[in-house]
């Protein structure tokens, strides 16, 4: 049970716990797997957070992590090893903070009778989804077997299979969704082996985010175009990152919206060939009648500032939080001038609410930004009902109750001030808000927010460089976190001097 003191998960009493029979499959998501050199076995990934300053912040930081053509044509896919689900706070520009899994493993070890029945799926995700959906495929086929036969020939675990056998439970977050949708259409036979699959921010649709970091820092300049720089010389070429790109129309034309195409992708800073080998793979995803995901439950982020469009002006990408409106027949609904419809639907921060629900009946919707849908209590506890089978309370009703945060994509220099924001709330009365160093767990700013026009507002200075998480919390509902990295002046400095390149 959820520890209240600490608001992580503790294991309950094993005596009196309520467990499925099943076989549990954790799949993270995008730069959710540590990554290792086959090689030397150096960590290339799921660093500490001095070492993600070095890595975002220096000349080549990020250049091991970058696909080659051998690894592109199949022929080099072991020069990098996923080793374990992530295990520390990570943070990435854009996408801002990945919370590590450890709450959502101990709250699953803690549902099973048997720890052999959890498997964690690390991946490389630099690769494309089918690539990985095909090795989870392979994967869980085995672990269901493997666990089968264990609880047969284990006289105390075969009572639980009095009324069923054991059959799979994915739990995926984010593009750990998208892979185990791709399980189940490379291998169709998993479908009725599966009883469910819990997606937390899952991007069925994609996340415009993933266009605004293959155009690196076109749109700005300085700290930011250099930190974006570097990310996107590392993005552009992982086909990862192409098969979260936008499959729906999102690119405003003024009259009209339009889809990316792989020129497109071209002109704002991809690979054309990536972008239409992953175009292709969606495109087959949706006309593949395997593509529903059995008994699916959607856990999605909303009350999150989130890009849901995008305007690309001579090749850089504007950000637009706002979605247009989709007519009785698909077409665009437009006003009495003709002009297309929008709102705003807002999201997780990183994938906006629609993109997140795959044709879901009942989705669960949670104020919490989307490195943080694994690792947030109310999410934990519904995940847990879900593997239990029984049916519970999924958090507080929708209301004025929901808070968002904005904070700089970019990350922010310490000892200069910068902006935060808490939106959803235009008073600052019962919202408490404070940033927490990540690795000593100290309170280093309790931010006085104040009204602005139509949000809350504060300016804050960190102390030192390093990873903190920013929390924000209206009256007794659930908080919301999101991870921002401080970088140290001297990068300030070298970006002042020479806009960084790669």
């Amino acid at each position: 049970m959820p520890d209240a003191a600490s608001g992580t998960w503790r294991p309950g009493a094993r005596q009196s716990r309520d467990v499925t029979p099943d076989a549990v499959i954790i799949v993270p998501g995008i730069m959710g797997s540590e990554l290792v050199e086959k090689e030397t076995g150096k960590l290339l990934w799921g660093l500490k957070p001095a070492m993600l300053g070095r890595a975002f912040g220096h000349r080549g930081g990020l250049e091991a992590l970058r696909a080659t053509e051998a690894e592109l044509d199949g022929t080099g896919r072991t020069r990098v090893l996923p080793s374990a689900l992530l295990r520390l706070p990570a943070w990435v520009p854009l996408i801002h903070g990945i919370e590590p899994y450890h709450d959502l493993l101990t709250m699953v070890r803690d549902t099973v009778p048997d720890p052999s029945a959890v498997l964690p799926f690390p991946y490389d995700w630099r690769l494309p989804v089918e690539h990985n959906g095909q090795l989870l495929a392979q994967t869980a086929r085995r672990h269901l077997e493997g666990w089968t036969a264990t609880v047969l020939a284990t006289p105390a675990l075969r009572t639980l299979c009095e009324n069923r056998m054991p059959q799979i439970m994915f739990v995926a977050h984010s593009m750990g969704g998208l892979v185990a949708r791709a399980a189940i259409c490379h291998q169709p036979d998993l479908q009725p082996d599966t009883r469910a699959v819990v997606t937390l921010g899952t991007p069925f649709l994609g996340s415009a985010k993933a266009a605004m970091m293959l155009n690196g820092g076109r749109r700005t300049g300085g700290l930011e175009g250099a930190v974006l720089d570097r990310l996107q010389r590392l993005t552009v070429t992982l086909p990862g990152v192409y098969d979260l790109l936008p499959d729906y129309r999102c690119v405003d034309e003024g009259l009209e919206v339009a889809r990316l195409t792989p020129q497109t992708v071209a002109r704002i800073g991809g690979n054309p060939y990536l972008a239409a080998a992953s175009m292709d793979f969606q495109l087959k995803t949706r006309l593949d009648h395997t593509e529903a995901l059995p008994a699916h439950r959607a856990v999605v982020g909303v009350a999150q500032p989130t890009v849901q469009s995008v305007r690309i002006e001579a090749g850089v990408v504007q950000p637009q939080y706002m979605s247009f409106i989709a007519g009785e027949h698909g077409d665009l609904r437009r006003d009495e001038h003709g002009i297309p419809e929008w709102c705003d639907r807002w999201g997780d921060g990183t994938v906006y609410r629609d993109a997140a629900t795959l044709g879901t009946e009942k989705p669960v919707y949670l104020p919490v930004q989307h490195g943080s849908l694994a690792k947030d209590d109310v999410a934990l506890r519904y995940v847990h009902g879900v593997l239990t089978e029984e049916s519970v309370y999924a958090g507080p009703p929708m209301g004025p109750g929901e808070a968002g945060l904005d904070l700089p994509d970019e990350g922010v220099i310490a000892g200069r001030a910068w902006q935060l924001r808490v939106t959803g709330r235009d008073r600052p009365v019962g919202v408490r808000c404070e940033v927490v160093n990540t690795e000593t767990g100290a309170v280093v700013a309790t931010p006085r927010l104040s009204t602005r026009e139509d949000c809350l507002g504060a300016s804050v200075t960190l102390p030192e460089p390093g990873l903190y998480r920013v929390r924000a919390q209206v009256a007794d509902t659930p908080p919301v976190t999101q991870l921002l990295l401080a970088f140290g002046a001297e990068l300030e400095e070298r970006a002042g001097l020479k806009r960084f390149s790669g």
